[in-house]
């Protein structure tokens, strides 16, 4: 089942998550920072607050399902997995190694506790689609959840897969979607010279909306509302749901927050020393309520 966790202590181990993420990296000399950054505080609320799992017995039947469509996150996943009690924190610094469970892309048939392999955007959102209709053919209980990221929403394997969910009524299937605003490879904005955000304003949403799903919004780092919305879209409706979730790239360390080149780059020593300092900082710092 899942944890029932404090929010003080959600904050917490999203600070763990994010100090193990940036370790790994950096070990591994290679490897993503801006997006799973984005992503941890998700992936926690899901985690220790509203997926049904059992860390112990990976493979339970009756378990959620949880894929990683941005899959070259991985390293947040694993980070957090490791937080929940899937296997030993310390593993976690294998992360990319030829011969490590953690592979740079989730890696199902390497390490219990994951449900898809996934690498090739939009194709674990296909996955979950077809995992929720199994699920709805044979009467299971369980939910999926995908997570995709908004420069994913790109594909357009994404849109089909939306449509066949609402066509079904897969009310079983809740899509995450990291909104952070910045990917990779995208558009200039040719009087700034900087990136356009995949979407902008309530863009997102629409789509969505338009394909007949069920749409929340959320702030993807409010650790005191995220575990509720996320309970929210679990509940059946009689059509998919997707939380559309705002968050920043590089959450976290100020000097990577909202800037693409932080995608896929490795700190240096120093750099990764001014990062971990500021985690610690947030650590011990109590958040103030608005």
């Amino acid at each position: 089942m899942s944890a029932s966790v404090e929010e003080a202590d959600l904050r917490t181990l999203a600070c763990d998550a994010r100090e193990t993420v940036l370790r790994a990296v950096a070990n591994a000399r290679g490897g993503h920072l801006g997006g799973p950054l984005s992503a941890v505080d998700l992936l926690i609320a899901l985690y220790f607050g509203v997926l049904r799992i059992r860390p112990e017995e990976p493979t339970w039947p009756e378990r959620d399902r949880f894929v990683l469509s941005k899959g070259h996150s991985s390293v947040a996943l694993y980070a957090v997995m490791a937080l929940r009690g899937y296997f030993p924190l310390e593993e976690v610094m294998t992360f990319d190694a030829i011969n490590s469970r953690l592979q740079g892309h989730p890696d199902m048939t390497a390490l219990p506790g994951l449900d898809m392999s996934t690498g090739s955007l939009g194709l674990g959102f296909s996955a979950g689609v077809g995992i929720a209709l199994g699920a709805q053919l044979k009467g299971s209980g369980f939910t999926t959840f995908v997570m995709l990221g908004d420069g994913e929403c790109n594909e357009g394997t994404v849109w089909e897969g939306a449509h066949v969910a609402h066509r079904y009524r897969l009310d079983n299937l809740v899509a995450v979607v990291d909104q952070n605003g910045l990917q990779q490879f995208g558009w200039l904005d040719p009087s700034t010279g900087r990136r356009v955000p995949p979407y902008v304003g309530a863009e997102l949403a629409d789509r969505w909306r338009a394909f007949g799903w069920r749409v929340l919004e959320a702030d993807g780092h409010d650790l005191r509302t995220l575990p509720a919305v996320l309970q929210d879209a679990r509940e059946g409706s009689g059509a998919p749901t997707v939380v559309v979730a705002r968050t920043v790239k590089g959450k976290g360390v100020s000097f990577m927050e909202g800037d693409y080149s932080w995608h896929s780059r490795v700190p240096t020593s120093d750099e990764l020393a001014r990062a971990l300092g500021e985690i610690d900082v947030t650590r011990r710092t109590p958040e103030r309520v608005p």
